[in-house]
């Protein structure tokens, strides 16, 4: 059975992406994959400087690697900061990209977004694909996107439109069948 991790960049309660976070792990589920769906609050890592680095890489960076490492698809749900990746998401990927062997090099990679506003998120997923793609990541074509927020969800947190929903299908479709090989 495939295995999925997922995690969202946004740790506060309430957050559209955790939404969109627990929605994927649906959806997964539904598709026969085993699905752990992290927070990464309980990863607690320092802001990254090299200097820290030397004198002891924090556990939660050497965890939050093997967990990368162990699972065949890793789904991101991401806010955007100012046209960009959020702080929690670049500090998680600049700490992961310093472990050997490399998280990004065994998992096939999807990612999403929700913002209040009309691009979604789609800058910073623009981004997050730059940067993983240079990590060695395998990042699926499909970019959830998904603004504005009050008009794509319903009070349970479901997807209401049709076009949003095809698109999730869609990553779905490409994480349970791009692959590493």
């Amino acid at each position: 059975m495939p295995t999925a991790l997922t995690l969202s960049g946004s740790i506060r309660k309430g957050s559209y992406n955790r939404m969109l976070q627990g929605h994927m792990d649906r959806k997964l589920a539904e598709a026969g994959v085993s699905v752990t769906s992290i927070d990464l609050a309980d990863f607690t890592m320092p802001i990254f400087n090299e200097d820290l680095e030397a004198d002891s890489t924090p556990k939660a960076a050497r965890q939050l690697a093997e967990l990368w490492r162990s699972h065949d698809i890793v789904f991101i749900a991401t806010p955007e900061y100012n046209g960009g990746v959020p702080p929690l998401v670049v500090n998680t990927i600049t700490w992961l990209s310093r472990q050997k062997p490399s998280p990004f090099r065994h998992a096939v990679f999807g990612m999403g977004g929700i913002s209040s506003g009309k691009y979604g998120t789609i800058w910073s997923l623009s981004h997050l694909r730059d940067s993983l793609s240079k990590l060695g990541a395998l990042v699926v074509p499909t970019l959830l996107g998904i603004g504005p927020a009050d008009e794509a969800i319903d009070a349970a947190g479901n997807f209401v439109e049709p076009a949003i929903i095809r698109k999730v299908d869609q990553m779905v479709h490409e994480l349970t069948h791009f692959s590493r090989g």
